[in-house]
């Protein structure tokens, strides 16, 4: 700046050119950022959250299988069995020959499935057990990282949408249940050190299981989460009108999915009910508040197909009333509904604790709402960081066989 006050010539020059000296590191420095993120993701991609946009990309991660042609997943180990289910179809055909296609599994026993070392996810799995109708007493658990307690507890039956042990088809991203009898999980389930899963038979009798464990070897970042999945059925409803999902969450995570099986105990339209999101928190209110039952489903007006005044089955990527028991009744006293809506694109988040509520409420002749005493089981689906709080206990074999229906 001169004696005048104004700035020179020369120094409003040699400003300018500091600005843009600056303004060209920076742009420089975006450049690189940018570059060096696309190399790394063109050089360690780890072949993880795959779906159509980056099925092209290379990965090192490494593909294992799991399945009683080679319990341990291990490289080179598959079809080598000389004792198995099928020894005797192949007896004439011998190793290599579909020896060992499923297992046996004695009444009241633990089977493990299959254990994975080292840190990678599980992409699919697949079973069909026999007998179909005894699934509500078959009990998945998996463990995530060398815990103790399992971070998914839930009867085969419910944990694929079939909580009722007849077979319904489920056309979702998450869940299909095709047919005759086969059971297919989509759920990521990733681990940082190891993954344990096994499978109970609670039955007076032994049980027959096809199975299939799809998983890859991979790096997984501190941030995945693990995934979660609790059982839960109050018959009759330990407060009229209200049943609990989940509750007693502690961390963060994410909640995904709701799979309720709901038997009817009162005449007339049963799902006026709001679902409740209660986090961080909430006490008397919760932050998020449905509308209604079949709301929540994504549904609307009962599920009544108008022409043929019954309810409309349906399966879709997201959401369904996949089954309802008997199909050609409505608004009857003991009929029972198969409901599930996945929130893959919608996850409902939370901090620090989460608890999940729906209401049982129907309609009174007089217009006014009534409070419902249903039978309700669920199967809530969450991730989460570990350690993950204790499960309450697992209903008995009584509370979790299927009565027949009335």
């Amino acid at each position: 700046m001169n004696r005048t006050g104004r700035i020179s010539s020369r120094q409003l020059y040699h400003r300018n050119e500091t600005t843009l000296s600056t303004l060209l590191l920076a742009v420089c420095a975006l450049i690189c950022l940018a570059t060096t993120d696309l190399f790394a993701q063109g050089r360690a991609f780890n072949g993880l959250d795959m779906d159509l946009g980056n099925l092209a990309r290379l990965s090192n991660a490494k593909t294992r299988s799991i399945s009683p042609e080679n319990f341990t997943g291990e490289k080179g180990k598959a079809g080598m069995a000389t004792e198995g289910t099928g020894k005797n179809a192949a007896r004439d055909l011998g190793q290599g020959w579909k020896v060992s296609p499923s297992v046996r599994i004695p009444a009241k026993s633990t089977f493990t499935m299959g254990e994975i070392n080292g840190s990678g996810a599980i992409q699919q799995i697949w079973m069909t057990p026999a007998p179909l109708d005894k699934t509500q007493l078959y009990v998945l658990r998996f463990y995530w990282d060398g815990e103790t307690a399992p971070s998914v507890e839930v009867p085969m039956s419910h944990f694929f949408a079939c909580g009722w042990g007849k077979y319904a088809q489920i056309n979702s991203l998450a869940v299909c249940v095709n047919p005759g009898s086969a059971f297919n999980c989509y759920w990521p389930m990733p681990f940082h050190k190891s993954a344990k899963l096994t499978m109970e038979n609670l039955d007076d009798k032994d049980m027959t299981l096809y199975y299939q464990i799809n998983y890859t070897l991979t790096d997984v970042p501190e941030s995945m989460a693990c995934f979660h999945a609790q059982y839960r059925r109050e018959s009759p409803l330990k407060t009229k009108g209200l049943y609990t999902i989940l509750d007693g969450v502690q961390g963060q995570g994410h909640f995904v999915g709701t799979y309720l099986a709901w038997e009817v105990h009162s005449p007339g339209w049963w799902g006026e009910g709001e679902i409740k999101f209660y986090m961080d928190g909430d006490k008397e209110f919760p932050t998020i508040c449905g509308t209604g039952t079949e709301d929540y489903f994504c549904g609307s007006y009962n599920f009544e197909n108008r022409e043929t005044k019954k309810y409309q089955t349906f399966s879709t990527p997201y959401t369904g009333l996949a089954q309802v028991l008997p199909p050609d009744k409505i608004y009857e006293v003991g009929q029972r509904l198969g409901l599930y809506r996945w929130h893959v694109t919608d996850p409902v988040r939370f901090e620090k604790d989460l608890r999940v509520t729906i209401q049982a409420l129907g309609w009174q002749k007089d217009g006014k709402y009534l409070q419902e005493e249903d039978d309700i089981a669920s199967v809530a689906y969450w991730y989460q960081a570990e350690p993950h709080a204790p499960f309450p206990k697992l209903p008995d074999k009584e509370a979790l066989r299927v009565a027949p229906q009335q």
